[in-house]
């Protein structure tokens, strides 16, 4: 939902994957494999050269890859049916929400993890655990503000002080929490004022004055393309689109950091996988330096706070959790939006079509 080209909801398997073919008829049971399902692309080339492989060589067996778009009901037939070919899947924290109240997944032992104290807010749940952490953020066009471009969420709100049009991604979440911030919400506070029907409008009216400038984005690849052909000044985008806008594509990028809403990939194991080479591998994943390895190969940020002294000086700027960029950062809500999203959905699009 916010990765580099082709990391997120991709069926594109990665060049590293070593796929068995008919493996998905078949149950894994055997003591020395595994089979993990992620999203595939570039992302996925990472997890194998960081994680997959060095774990494989260690550990003395086999992993599998699979790739998945992010279809619940997937883990949700093969636990029902007694056929769970994977032991471990990437997933969205909102897929450990949902499946965990659906008695799907296993539950994380996370005294068989080490017991990490140091992962960041918002990457733990009863049914998973998470590894990297993603933002959406703001970035502009330096050239588009010759006198100094908006350094806060309310300068991006300003159209007057700062003129142009804006990129947003054409959700609520995370628009209504910036739009609050932008307002003068506290990060710490935003999803109390959100609760309420009085905060819920105040977003809205915060939308309502820059509404007739917002250029709506839905595939995260547009965020990059309409600052780089100049159609907004101003625009959400992802921290890893960022990025390879900037250092593989060699655009002329500034980002806003503050105000980033961060959300994670989060682990999970199907109810009935390999549990305990599961746990072992998590176990593995987590430690700081390999975390690291990860982020210094893609701008996502290690779920350890101890890792970060393990990422190289190039990237580090680029993660979300890197002091100079996280003293603001608002940890989604994934369980608020999981009782929330539909109803906002619906006043969303009522307010978008007004």
């Amino acid at each position: 939902m916010r990765k580099l080209p082709t990391f997120r909801l991709t069926t594109t398997f990665c060049a590293a994957a070593v796929f068995v073919a008919g493996m998905a008829m078949q149950p894994v049971a055997a003591a020395d494999q595994l089979t993990i399902a992620s999203w595939g692309g570039a992302f996925q080339d990472a997890q194998a050269a960081a994680y997959f492989e060095p774990f494989a060589k260690e550990a003395g067996i086999t992993i599998n890859q699979d790739t998945w778009g992010g279809e619940l009901a997937k883990v949700r037939a093969m636990v029902e049916t007694g056929q769970v070919t994977w032991d471990l899947v990437v997933a969205d924290y909102g897929h450990a929400i949902a499946g965990c109240a659906e008695g799907i997944l296993e539950p994380i032992d996370y005294a068989a993890l080490g017991n990490p104290t140091d992962l960041v807010a918002g990457t733990t749940h009863k049914c998973g655990v998470s590894s990297d952490v993603f933002a959406l953020m703001f970035a502009y066009d330096p050239a588009k503000f010759p006198d100094g471009g908006p350094k806060t969420l309310a300068d991006v709100f300003d159209t007057k002080k700062f003129p142009g049009k804006r990129g947003m991604r054409k959700q609520p979440k995370y628009v209504l929490e910036q739009a609050l911030m932008a307002d003068g919400v506290a990060p710490a506070d935003v999803y109390k004022v959100l609760d309420t029907p009085e905060g819920v409008d105040r977003a809205f009216a915060k939308l309502d004055t820059i509404k007739s400038d917002i250029v709506w984005w839905s595939a995260n690849a547009q965020a990059a393309q309409l600052l780089v052909d100049g159609e907004v000044a101003v625009s959400e985008i992802y921290n890893g689109r960022f990025y390879d806008a900037v250092k593989n594509s060699g655009k002329n990028l500034v980002p806003i950091w503050e105000g980033q809403v961060y959300s994670t990939d989060t682990w999970i194991i199907p109810k009935g996988a390999n549990v305990a080479l599961a746990h072992k591998f998590l176990a593995y994943m987590l430690q700081p330096k390999v975390l690291a390895n990860f982020s210094n190969r893609i701008p996502y940020a290690p779920a350890r706070t101890s890792a970060l002294e393990f990422v190289s000086p190039e990237m580090a700027p680029f993660l979300p959790t890197a002091p100079q960029n996280f003293a603001s950062a608002l940890s989604s809500n994934e369980e608020w939006w999981a009782d929330h999203d539909e109803a906002l959905r619906e006043r969303f699009e009522s307010w978008l079509s007004q």
